[in-house]
């Protein structure tokens, strides 16, 4: 793939379709081979459909990673719902196969955690699930470090890794 046809951006409310497409089809193409529930992941989240929207809040952000006017993959950070810290979340990180394997995960954990940053979040937490170890492992690299309990209220009762980093 040509990455100078590559684009990150901040998302817009005509992406609502594409991403929540992507992020459907990822869970397709990784859950129902193996049979792992979609119920409680990001999947069945009520906003999944109006991301624009849930992100026109202070101090959160969506990117979008576009190819040739097609989504192919995003990311985001936003307050951790349900808490009174200072801690946003990395939410919705999911990439189409298409976008896999060009360093586009860390470039996007790069940019969310510099926008926390800039948002001067105190930490960043996210969920993930067991068998996504290469994930697991690129979250690693940037400083999460596994914690042992779930925090505030993202109602993925289905993701049973949580990570945390101190920013």
């Amino acid at each position: 793939m040509n990455q100078s046809a590559i684009t990150i951006r901040e998302i817009t409310e005509k992406d609502n379709a594409g991403i929540a497409h992507a992020i459907r089809s990822v869970f397709e193409e990784l859950f129902d081979p193996i049979g792992y529930p979609k119920k409680g992941t990001a999947y069945e989240d009520a906003f999944l459909d109006r991301l624009y929207q849930v992100y026109q809040t202070p101090r959160s952000v969506y990117f979008v990673v576009e190819k040739d006017g097609k989504i192919i993959g995003g990311a985001g950070i936003k307050q951790l719902d349900a808490s009174d810290e200072n801690i946003c979340e990395l939410q919705k990180m999911y990439f189409l196969p298409a976008a896999r394997g060009q360093g586009l995960g860390a470039k996007m954990i790069q940019l969310c955690l510099d926008k926390a940053k800039s948002f001067r979040f105190d930490a960043c937490y996210l969920e993930t699930m067991p068998f996504m170890k290469d994930a697991q492992k690129l979250y690693r690299k940037f400083g999460f470090e596994y914690i042992d309990h779930p925090m505030g209220d993202t109602g993925h009762c289905s993701c049973p890794v949580w990570m945390l980093k101190k920013l």
